[in-house]
């Protein structure tokens, strides 16, 4: 074998990629020297594109397809060569495959909460996620702004980008769209069109990208506001406050009664039960003309009281629920107690509505000698 005909065999005579990554994007085709021989086969599969760099210049681009690499199939090629009469002999240029197909499963994410206004709340702090899929819409747009020489380019090279562009969508979208916390659940689907849109925007002229499907996962607040939810949903389930109020009372009564550590204020709790109850079951008055009808007061507010049990919190509890438990040894002298307003944890025993609750029972009065006469 002569040398030319050596020199021959070590040319690329086909190039294909074959991709069995789940996030590739663009991949360079390796050569020898940069020389493919003259008549060589090009292979592009379903999904991807080959892109011909010459002389730093984008030349021809190959859709799906198998090609054979002569002067009528690579116009733009043979300009910037200068081949005005054909050629047979190997040529120099690089090959970039850049993949069309959709990505999936990237995944975005709020790293900070995100301010807005509630009707219902005010101003609260939400976090989001979901999952967007990702497709080059203009490989050539995509070599020059993003990959420039490099051999191989993935996903995860612009990921921290798109997650960025998507978090800022997310906060323009929410700001703008003034839908209560509570109706977010029902307008995800929405939403999440509105945030693609606002990601095409930005992505699709400047990378050559597209973001064919964006959804949004969930959206969730902070801890103290999903507490307040729970008690608005727990009073709506409630229903009747007033008979609630008065159904826990009457169960409170017995354990009351029944403390007798509570001395003056388990009788002054025992007699305010018992006004509460007679109010609210008294009969209509009787006689000429009944009095006009009027709107019973609100309740009063229900102060929310915490424990500090072997270093976690617990609660919230209500002050006749600590009563209780100080009255049956689950809640001792030295327990911390902590109630909205308090700047520190204290001792119950320390907390003016408790403190009676630990005091020792005063001893039997003495027996009065009795003198025989």
């Amino acid at each position: 074998m002569g040398l030319m005909n050596k020199l021959r065999a070590e040319l690329i005579d086909i190039i294909e990629w074959i991709d069995d990554s789940r996030h590739s994007l663009v991949w360079r085709f390796p050569r020898y020297h940069n020389q493919i021989k003259y008549g060589a086969q090009l292979i592009v599969r379903p999904g991807q594109q080959a892109i011909f760099v010459t002389e730093g210049k984008i030349a021809d681009v190959f859709g799906p397809g198998q090609y054979e690499l002569v002067t009528k199939n690579l116009p733009l090629l043979s300009t910037i060569s200068g081949w005005k009469y054909g050629f047979d002999s190997p040529f120099k240029s690089e090959v970039y495959f850049v993949s069309t197909r959709q990505i999936t499963d990237l995944k975005w994410g709020t790293p900070n909460p995100v301010m807005m206004r509630d009707p219902d709340f005010g101003n609260i702090r939400v976090r989001a996620f979901g999952t967007y899929t990702l497709k080059a819409k203009d490989p050539k747009t995509l070599l020059c702004e993003l990959v420039g020489t490099d051999g191989y380019f993935e996903t995860e090279e612009i990921s921290e980008l798109l997650r960025s562009i998507v978090n800022t969508s997310f906060a323009d979208v929410v700001a703008k769209s003034e839908i209560p916390v509570l109706d977010f659940a029902s307008h995800y689907k929405e939403l999440g069109e509105q945030i693609r849109k606002l990601v095409m925007e930005r992505v699709d002229d400047e990378y050559g990208l597209e973001i064919p499907q964006l959804y949004i996962v969930n959206i969730s607040v902070p801890a103290e506001v999903e507490q307040a939810l729970d008690a608005r949903t727990s009073m709506n389930a409630i229903g009747d406050m007033a008979s609630y109020q008065g159904y826990q009372l009457g169960q409170a009564m017995p354990v009351a009664a029944a403390n007798p550590a509570g001395g003056l204020a388990g009788a002054g709790v025992g007699l305010g039960m018992g006004l509460g109850i007679a109010q609210t079951m008294a009969p209509p008055a009787q006689g000429g003309g009944s009095p006009p009808a009027q709107s019973p007061p609100p309740p009063p507010p229900v102060q929310h009281w915490h424990l500090a049990v072997n270093g976690q919190t617990q609660g919230p509890f209500t002050a006749q629920q600590i009563s209780d438990g100080i009255a049956t040894g689950q809640v001792r002298a030295d327990t911390l107690v902590w109630t909205a307003g308090m700047a520190n944890w204290t001792a119950a025993n320390q907390i003016p509505m408790f403190a009676a609750a630990f005091q020792p029972a005063p001893p039997p009065p003495p027996v009065a000698p009795t003198h025989d006469e």
